[in-house]
């Protein structure tokens, strides 16, 4: 009982702690950066106007306005487990929702998903059985489906990969960039050619993206000297003029 004890009370310390530190950093944005911006905090309280909707994953080590070294009020992000778009009408949730609302409400020019290395939902979906006491975690990596059955019908190597996580990895982008694509708002302006979706992964390690080009159907460097790695169709209409 003692030491259940002990272990109560250092869990309890610890806790205090994290949140501390949560509440010191925010007393330091509001003593010294929130003044140093202040006229552009001013000019978001009335409108925002971002210039690309942000999907990625809800891991902690993926901050998209520090990977892109963006503003606040620069990207409209949405994040959840496995940077997964269920297709429209599967379930109306906070995904579909957010990026109807990126899309007709803000105009939005891009789309981003973005996936990482050392994901734990892609690691999940290749050993369901881990997620057998999560059951709502397992209804929700289901739509990373056709990607795990992709991978588990090629092999990794002769498709490039040095893993099969990483496989795994770029395949569950390209499938949530098809389940996008199905979103009325989204199919739209694609057809018309006033928007663009992008699929990347970004390396943890390296600090490298590699960014899915549609055109040549694989994963090429963001920052290589060629023209950017797209995944945006090729538009086949044009927008009505009201």
């Amino acid at each position: 009982m003692g030491e259940q004890k002990i272990r109560v009370v250092s869990d309890d310390v610890e806790a205090a702690q994290d949140l501390q530190q949560i509440i010191d950093g925010f007393r330091r944005f509001k003593q010294e950066v929130f003044p140093e911006k202040k006229a552009l905090f001013q000019k978001l309280a009335k409108a925002q106007s971002p210039r690309a909707m942000f999907i990625t994953c809800a891991d902690s080590r993926i901050i998209p306005e520090l990977i892109t070294q963006s503003s606040p009020g620069d990207l409209f992000v949405t994040r959840n487990v496995g940077n997964v778009v269920p297709p429209y009408g599967q379930m109306n949730g906070g995904v579909s929702t957010a990026i109807e609302y990126a899309v007709m409400a803000l105009a939005v020019r891009h789309i981003i998903i973005c996936g990482h290395s050392d994901c734990g939902a892609m690691k999940a979906v290749l050993n369901p059985q881990s997620l057998d006491a999560m059951p709502t975690v397992k209804a929700w990596l289901r739509h990373s489906e056709v990607a795990r059955t992709v991978v588990a019908q090629h092999d990794y190597h002769e498709c490039g990969h040095g893993t099969e996580l990483e496989f795994l990895t770029e395949e569950n982008v390209v499938a949530q960039l098809d389940h996008l694509r199905t979103h009325p708002s989204v199919a739209s302006r694609l057809a018309g050619g006033q928007l663009f979706i992008h699929g990347w992964v970004y390396s943890i390690e390296t600090g490298e993206i590699r960014a899915y080009d549609a055109g040549r159907a694989r994963f090429l460097p963001l920052d290589c000297d060629s023209p950017i790695p797209m995944a945006t169709p090729r538009p086949r209409l044009t927008p009505a003029v009201d």
